[in-house]
């Protein structure tokens, strides 16, 4: 996101507004540049409205306002506002997302902090989803699988993309290690593994309160010699 426009209405019509927008939406399917867009109703005002509309660029969001049909609503929705809507462009100069930073941080920590350190990021009450266990983990079984991990590898990750929505986080990442000690009874090999997967992250209060992991373990194993050609 680099560019944000604000569009300030009154109305007492909002429902009519509302399907107006989803008349625009439909409209301009493969379209629009906009990238995602918000309303908020005034707490102390019912008939005042705020739209936060999210473009990649500025010339993109001149690109969205040129469509013959961003026009024709534009159009519809000024005859529904009480008064000549106002639009604020704003170049975004800071754009934080605090909970993708605290994903981020636990990945690119994971393989140099300790353990302490690292799980200071989760409630107590966190829970844990990985299909290659028999069940869900609590906090203290999930830090000890953790460092059961440390014990078997040296290993890093590095974090490959990562989108946010609402209280979740997803992480796209690439695991490598070395394996150096005993893992599921397999003895050190000293080789060289890598693994990709996916974990989604739930959020409370800014630290990670349940997590959902898929990764690629049958890749990992045959890197280990256990699984045949």
């Amino acid at each position: 996101m680099t560019f944000v426009q604000l569009i300030d209405c009154r109305t007492s019509r909002f429902d009519e507004m509302d399907r107006l927008m989803d008349t625009w939406v439909e409209q301009t399917k493969g379209k629009r540049t906009a990238t995602h867009a918000v309303v908020g109703k005034d707490r102390s005002d019912g008939s005042h409205f705020v739209e936060i509309v999210e473009f990649p660029s500025y010339e993109e969001a001149m690109r969205n306002s040129g469509l013959p049909e961003t026009e024709r609503i534009f159009r519809g929705m000024v005859a529904l506002c009480d008064e000549m809507p106002t639009f604020t462009d704003l170049d975004v100069v800071r754009d934080e997302q605090l909970d993708t930073d605290v994903a981020r941080e636990f990945f690119e920590q994971a393989g140099r902090s300790g353990t302490a350190e690292l799980f200071e990021r989760f409630t107590e009450d966190y829970v844990d989803h990985d299909p290659a266990n028999p069940g869900d983990l609590r906090l203290a079984a999930a830090r000890e699988e953790y460092e059961g991990w440390r014990k078997s590898f040296v290993f890093t990750f590095r974090v490959d993309d990562q989108i946010a929505q609402g209280d979740r986080v997803c992480t796209r990442w690439t695991w490598a290690g070395k394996h150096t000690g005993d893992f599921l009874g397999i003895p050190a090999t000293g080789q060289n593994v890598t693994m990709t997967g996916t974990t989604w992250h739930r959020f409370r209060d800014g630290r990670i309160c349940e997590g959902w992991w898929q990764y690629d373990r049958a890749g990992l194993m045959e890197q280990l010699g256990v699984l045949g050609d």
